[in-house]
This record gives C-alpha cells, sequence and structure tokens, in this order.
C-alpha cells in the first residue's frame, strides 16, 4: 500500500505514488490469503469509511477475482457520489529464482537506461524519457539499435518496487518482456527492495506475461474511485 499511494499522517491515502501524483481512489481493498487491508481517501466521511471495514471485516480469505462484496462496497460508495471507476486485479511476488523466459540472440541485448543512453528511447519508447530520474532502475530490451521492450520502477518505496511495462507494438508475442521484467526484479533486488508486479483482470496479455514466468499471486486489489 505504502508502494501504491501516498499518505497522510492520518494513514488515508491521498495521492497515487508516483511523480505526477494522479487522484486516489476513495476505497482500496487488498486482499490476501493470510488477511486484508483496506485504505480510504482523506476526505472519506469516517461513518462511510467504518461501514466499509465492518463489511470488510468478513471477506473470506481466498484471492478470488472480485472480493464477496463488491456490489456492497459499490452501494456504500454510489451513496456517497458518482462512481467513476471499479478496478480489480492480481499482485504477483516475483521469486529470486525467477529466470528470462526466453533464449536472448546475439541481435538482442538488456541494458539500464540512464541519462547517458537515453536516446535509446527515443524511437518509439520516448513517453518514458522524464521518468528516467524517478523510475528506476529502467531495464529495456534494445535490438535493431533500440529499445523495444522497458520494465521499470513506476512506484517505489525502500522496500518495494512495482513494475511498469511497455513493449513496442512491432515487436510484442515475442517474448521480450519475458526477459525484461526478470532484468529489472534483480535490478531492483540489487537496491535492497522487493520487486512485485500487478495488473488488471481485463489485461489477458500481462497475465500470460506472469503466468509464463511462474510469478507468485499473493494478492488482489479492488478499488473504487
Amino acid at each position: 500500500m505504502n508502494a501504491l499511494y501516498r499518505h497522510d499522517q492520518q494513514g488515508h491515502i491521498t495521492a497515487t505514488n508516483e511523480e505526477t501524483c494522479q487522484p486516489a481512489p476513495r476505497f482500496h481493498l487488498a486482499k490476501t490469503e493470510s488477511g486484508h487491508v483496506c485504505r480510504f481517501r482523506h476526505d472519506m466521511p469516517a461513518q462511510l469509511a467504518a461501514s466499509l471495514i465492518e463489511l470488510s471485516s468478513s471477506e473470506p480469505k481466498s484471492l478470488t477475482n472480485l472480493p464477496k462484496h463488491e456490489q456492497e462496497y459499490i452501494r456504500l460508495l454510489k451513496d456517497h457520489g458518482k462512481i467513476e471507476n471499479v478496478w480489480s486485479g492480481p499482485t504477483y511476488w516475483i521469486p529470486e529464482d525467477t529466470q528470462s523466459g526466453i533464449e536472448t540472440s546475439e541481435a538482442t541485448e538488456t541494458i539500464e537506461i540512464t541519462e547517458k543512453n537515453a536516446n535509446l528511447l527515443e524511437n518509439g519508447l520516448h513517453d518514458w524519457l522524464p521518468d528516467i530520474p524517478h523510475c528506476r532502475p529502467l531495464m529495456t530490451i534494445v535490438e535493431d539499435g533500440q529499445a523495444v521492450s522497458i520494465c521499470a520502477s513506476v512506484r517505489t518505496t525502500a522496500l518495494a518496487h512495482e513494475a511498469g511495462l511497455e513493449t513496442l507494438l512491432a515487436y510484442r508475442k515475442q517474448g521480450h518482456a519475458l526477459s525484461v521484467v526478470p532484468a529489472w526484479a534483480n535490478a531492483v533486488r540489487t537496491r535492497g527492495a522487493t520487486p512485485f508486479y500487478s495488473t488488471s483482470w481485463d489485461n489477458i496479455a500481462s497475465q500470460r506475461v506472469a503466468a509464463k514466468l511462474n510469478l507468485k499471486m499473493y494478492g488482489v486489489d479492488f478499488h473504487v474511485r
């Protein structure tokens, strides 16, 4: 939760934990098999927060796609204000023995992006250029003299980094993500942090990457804006 969001002194979420500081959801429920954690936006009424906590206390300790009380959470929040978005998806831990899922050819290499080689991003992954100072490590697959797939730390704390992943359209379905994600995870560990990878239930391609790398699903996130 600390990696995902910025918090105030009361422990309420104020914004996403990234350079762009996106608005926080009103309610976030993170479920694991050993328990769950709730977070609320800083401007949520205390009575509503208490009702959501009470309801969530009866959630089963299982990793179902959606919470047992999904519709009730939505009803309570709808009474508070218009529902802008409902999101849910799995979160994976990346084990230390995770290896590249493909054989890297002589024409490709996996390297870390810094200011010194930022030009490798200019031919397709240029949107990542402003992120170089604050999304480290940024690992990329270089092919044909350009970065074609990138995995970077998009939300971080001293203890945990969340992965952001993108592959150029022309280079997808070639296994590049299966090499760049483990490379990024290893770079995160050298910094003394734990790498994790999350996605939405709608993102089948991202879930396939997790499955092919044998990542370990440890939780399910559900949030409502």
